[in-house]
């Protein structure tokens, strides 16, 4: 019994339901699994679970985790044994000692407070990761709703041109027109079918970026369902909480605690410890214990160097996050003002010059029609049309993609 090679899972699925050998629910899971629909609002949640990359940079919390078990503790005592045997000059000898380290300072306190913000900077810095790819994903996904648009447009006036064509070609066949101008008319809608096919073409290399953002496989298809949002200014939100100003104020901190924590081991550790020992020599056996310290005299480091390398590390830091502080501070409200500008750009377009663009072409068009116009007119005046509409909607985009800078330069893009 051979086995059939079905070219696609359309042809499967119409022979299995046919000979009825699949349940249908399993015919169903088969052609649902190969495709994906998502609104523009699902963009944020699919990319924090399915982003391959943050996957990885989660790990980084991790590894900052492990090594926070292992700080702020003590060394590990040592243990010492010696045995010596008898001989004329000495007694047969047999010593035990432990001892155990500790710090004069709160070196062991600020260890545990340095690990403790590092892990807090790792995780702030993979909410910053998200909050990034969140906002490209974004972008392209409102790149692919405008390229919809505009590929509907021109498919718009390449019919239109058709219509047109074909106006003309009668005419022409009655002599009423030159021939020049179906010709004419044949090649402007060819030109609007280009300009679609190159649309396609856009539109394929954008979904193929945001399906490797969104963990969504090569093979399977991605739709953005749904239409642009309104045109609608967001309100004013502070940008103190976005992720990497809230990450580089904590990395100032840790390294004030860094720089501390080199200050505190101006001292080395002090050692102390207890010690028995056994002695034999001529049959007579003695003992003794004791208690021994060891301290450190800083006379010649006292650990300048790390001193000064951390302290300027610390101001490093602070003056890096003043930086962004005021880069971000900029971002948002450049943001803030192309939104506004695009917006305004689109309402005089739609509101104020398109009605008087459409007019004049239904005009033309009747000239046309009745022998009192031309056909370059015609297309003229068309082609401003499109002009219009197709820089209202690229308008449009540029709204929503200067929305989501702001969105991003304000940290209000993470769900």
């Amino acid at each position: 019994m051979g086995i059939k090679f079905f070219p696609c899972p359309e042809t499967f699925i119409r022979v299995a339901m046919r000979r009825s050998f699949i349940p249908i629910f399993l015919l169903l899971a088969c052609a649902q699994a190969s495709a994906l629909t998502l609104p523009l609002s699902g963009i944020a949640s699919r990319v924090q679970t399915h982003h391959p990359m943050l996957k990885a940079a989660r790990l980084l919390v991790e590894e900052a985790r492990g090594r926070r078990l292992g700080s702020g503790r003590l060394a590990n005592p040592t243990l010492e044994a010696s045995f010596q045997n008898e001989s004329k000059a000495s007694p047969r000898t047999a010593l035990f000692a432990i001892d155990q380290s500790f710090p004069l300072t709160k070196q062991l306190a600020l260890e545990k407070q340095l690990s403790a913000q590092l892990v807090t900077a790792a995780e702030l810095e993979v909410r910053d990761a998200e909050r990034r790819l969140i906002a490209e994903a974004r972008g392209q996904a409102v790149q692919m709703l405008a390229l919809e648009k505009q590929r509907a447009l021109r498919q718009m006036q390449t019919d239109l041109a058709r219509q047109l064509s074909d106006f003309a070609k009668g005419r022409a066949g009655k002599g009423e027109v030159s021939p020049l101008d179906a010709a004419q008319a044949q090649v402007d809608a060819q030109r609007h079918q280009l300009e679609v096919r190159r649309l396609e073409a856009e539109r394929i290399s954008l979904s193929g970026m945001l399906k490797a953002m969104l963990g969504v496989a090569p093979e399977e298809s991605l739709t953005i369902s749904g239409d642009l949002p309104g045109l609608t200014m967001p309100g004013v939100t502070s940008w103190e909480q976005r992720t990497d100003y809230l990450m580089a104020r904590t990395k100032v901190s840790a390294a004030q605690t860094d720089a501390a924590l080199a200050h505190s081991k101006r001292m080395q550790d002090i050692s102390a410890g207890v010690f028995s020992a056994q002695e034999k020599q001529q049959g007579v056996n003695t003992g003794y214990a004791g208690f021994r310290i060891s301290i450190p005299l800083p006379f010649w480091n006292r650990n300048q160097g790390e001193i000064a390398e951390k302290s300027a590390a610390a101001e490093r830091q602070r003056l890096e996050a003043e930086a962004l502080g005021k880069q971000i501070a900029s971002e948002a409200d450049t943001a803030r003002r192309e939104m506004q500008a695009n917006a305004d750009l689109v309402r005089e377009t739609r509101h104020e010059l398109l009605p008087l663009v459409l007019e004049q072409t239904q005009q033309i068009e009747k000239a046309y029609a009745n022998g009192q116009t031309d056909l370059i007119t015609v297309l003229r005046a068309r082609d401003q049309r499109l002009q219009l509409e197709s820089a209202a909607l690229d308008a449009e985009r540029d709204f929503h993609l200067a929305r989501i800078r702001y969105e991003a330069a304000t940290g209000a893009a993470l769900p």
